[in-house]
């Protein structure tokens, strides 16, 4: 596919500095293997990816590329969408994976290697990918609404994301984010919350963490939802319960290994539209970021986004 209007939303800071770092190489890279020219934007802070990547789209571009992690990718994608939907349908969005975690790469076929991603995006192989879309509570404010690409979770995922972004994550992600649940768990408790998945589940609960799933990893590895599929139309919701603080730490490798569904307080469903409130603050966790709290209404947004992969997206 030739694109006619192509840009380059660069996150500096992601990867714990390197993707800034690293910069001259991945342009010469670009230059070299994307075979056109094309637009850089650095971003500063937050909110930045999405309102570069908005008004790029609303003057024209039809290819989108986000260098950085997971993070940085959710306002990108943020960037494509309104409250209702895609303001550019026949736009593309391409990923070169360079941040903490990059747990989205790990269920859909985008290459970790620069030469290898921008190949990918040079040939133009484009899925439709489902998003969820996320209206919540933001510290005793109006709600708000926010997509997400990968998993939104609620529970002691906002807790880790919280520590996670407030510490060091120079011994990489993996350290980072186990590190950050140990101590999350030692210091968190459980929750009681409310929640209603379509017209099937309707319960009080007493949980650690709901992952509300589009992709099957999180936490830099956690494989929560091992059958999440991108493009299923559905989300697929872990909820790990009412386990004590020692079997929480016993089935730890579960997290990991796609087993979490062998746990006995762990309940693994499936839905289009997930409702959770809370009488306590229940921090969220949505793509690695921390932004607010219960309540939350997810919907599913199904084939909403058009993203360049290496080989079609698996739907099973």
């Amino acid at each position: 596919m030739a694109f006619k209007k192509s840009v380059l939303i660069v996150n500096p800071h992601a990867g714990n500095g390197s993707t800034g770092r690293e910069w001259p190489r991945i342009q010469a890279a670009a230059r070299d293997r994307l075979g056109h020219a094309f637009t850089s934007c650095f971003t500063s802070g937050p909110g930045d990816a999405a309102r570069m990547t908005r008004s790029h789209l609303l003057d024209g571009a039809d290819l989108i590329v986000c260098i950085g992690g997971d993070g940085t990718l959710n306002e990108v994608v943020n960037g494509f969408m309104d409250e209702e939907g895609p303001i550019r349908k026949d736009a593309r969005l391409g990923f070169i994976p360079n941040g903490t975690g990059c747990d989205f790469v790990k269920t859909v076929p985008i290459p970790r290697r620069l030469e290898e991603s921008l190949d990918t995006i040079r040939q133009g192989h484009a899925c439709l990918i489902d998003l969820g879309r996320l209206r919540y509570g933001r510290y005793h404010d109006a709600p708000v609404t926010r997509y997400f690409h990968n998993i939104a979770s609620f529970g002691l995922g906002g807790e880790v994301d919280a520590r996670v972004n407030r510490t060091t994550k120079a011994f990489g992600p993996f350290i980072s984010f186990i590190w950050s649940t140990m101590i999350s768990v030692l210091l968190f408790g459980k929750k009681t919350i409310h929640l209603k998945i379509d017209n099937d589940y309707d319960k009080e609960i007493k949980i650690w963490n709901v992952a509300v799933a589009n992709g099957q990893y999180h936490g830099g590895g956690m494989r929560v939802a091992p059958g999440a599929v991108v493009n299923d139309g559905l989300f697929h919701i872990t909820v790990i319960g009412d386990l004590s603080m020692a079997g929480v730490f016993r089935h730890f490798s579960k997290l990991y290994n796609g087993r979490i569904g062998e746990i006995k307080a762990v309940s693994c469903l499936t839905g289009k539209k997930v409702e959770a409130f809370s009488r306590q603050t229940v921090l969220l966790d949505v793509d690695g970021k921390q932004p607010g709290n219960l309540p939350a209404v997810i919907d599913i947004m199904p084939d909403a986004l058009w993203v360049l992969t290496k080989s079609p997206v698996s739907t099973e």
